[in-house]
């Protein structure tokens, strides 16, 4: 039995995506490719609102991770984490020799831009990260707020992961003065996993140059080269499937209209917070809340796995707490194409196993 996927991504694929995946492949060195990935480029440029130049990769965003940090780093790199996938990229830059520092919050609170500006006003750092939407623990990192700090400093590469929130909350990366904002297919843009997509400012270009040891694969200047000077062409070989996939949604996601997106995020989130303000406890500071993802402080000490199990039986799935947070939360996720009635009918057969009285309508 196939289940509606309320996790923190991979999420439910719609037919019509799943069918332009099995599109015949065509050459990637010709013509018909270079116009594909240019139209691709082109529309995500509107979807982050920026004139930056757009890049794709065959990997995970983690791969886009590694690029950012090792490709623009040339003196050292301060990572800013509220969470698992914060500390995500301060290994990265541990194993790849890079020269970091890590800065945590404790977990369901945000980055702070004081906190930032403290660390930069020591000018030991030329980069810094931040995890937009932290899954982990459901916090919305301040990124527009962080952003006007980043632009008293000039030297500074800003890196924005936005895996889990592009698509479904607004990043306006050009006014934010964000010179690499990173995101993956799975999550709000709802295509199967195995692309990645980044932006790349001429400031992050400029940099990278200057840095001698980028790799190879995730080498962003390599990537941006090639697509400048050969006419939207990559590297390596790229996921045509994917492509094909993605151009299709992009065109969806226009048609649905951006701002018309946001709000239906912001709609979905809404109700399964108050749901989970009336029978548990949000997890994270009510003033950071993700609009992608409700982390659920588990008050009830109900079995986390049990209800999944149950869950599943009616074809839904939800996450469980993540690392050390596992049956002390549990996570809801209302992203990609999901609609009010979708979360309401996950909350509604919910309320069923737990016996739980609930007017949804009321949410």
């Amino acid at each position: 039995m196939s289940k509606r996927l309320f996790i923190p991504g991979p999420i439910d694929v719609s037919q019509d995506i799943l069918d332009c995946m099995s599109t015949q492949v065509i050459g990637h060195r010709g013509k018909e490719a270079s116009q594909l990935q240019q139209d691709i480029s082109e529309k995500l440029q509107k979807l982050f609102y920026t004139n930056s130049t757009i890049l794709l990769s065959t990997s995970s965003g983690t791969g886009l991770m590694e690029g950012a940090i090792r490709s623009c780093t040339s003196k050292r790199a301060a990572v800013f984490s509220c969470g698992s996938f914060g500390n995500r990229w301060y290994k990265i830059g541990i194993s790849n020799m890079i020269p970091v520092d890590l800065f945590e919050v404790d977990l369901g609170r945000a980055i702070s831009p004081e906190m930032v500006d403290k660390v930069l006003s020591t000018g030991k750092y030329d980069l810094i990260t931040v995890t937009h939407n932290e899954t982990s623990t459901g916090i919305r990192n301040p990124i527009e707020a962080i952003g006007e700090v980043v632009k008293k400093y000039n030297d500074i590469i800003y890196c924005v992961d936005a895996v889990s929130s592009a698509g479904g909350i607004k990043i306006e990366v050009d006014k934010l003065g964000i010179d690499i904002c990173i995101t993956s297919v799975q999550k709000a843009l709802g295509l199967p996993p195995g692309m990645a997509i980044c932006t790349f400012s001429n400031k992050a270009v400029q940099r990278a140059k200057k840095v001698p040891y980028r790799g190879t694969y995730f080498d962003l200047l390599a990537m941006y080269e090639y697509i400048v000077s050969k006419n939207y062409q990559y590297p390596s070989t790229p996921s045509l499937s994917h492509m094909f996939a993605l151009n299709f949604q992009l065109n969806q996601i226009l048609k649905e209209g951006l701002e018309n997106r946001f709000a239906r995020h912001e709609d979905m989130a809404r109700i399964v917070r108050n749901w989970a303000r009336e029978h548990f406890q949000i997890f994270t500071d009510e003033n950071y809340l993700s609009n992608t993802l409700t982390v659920i402080k588990n008050t009830k000490g109900i079995s986390v796995s049990n209800l999944n199990k149950e869950l599943q039986k009616y074809g839904y799935e939800i996450a469980n707490g993540y690392g050390g947070l596992k049956e002390k939360t549990f996570r809801i996720s209302h992203m990609g194409d999901y609609t009010v009635d979708d979360v309401k009918s996950l909350l509604k057969n919910i309320n069923e196993i737990l016996g739980f009285k609930t007017d949804l309508s009321l949410l």
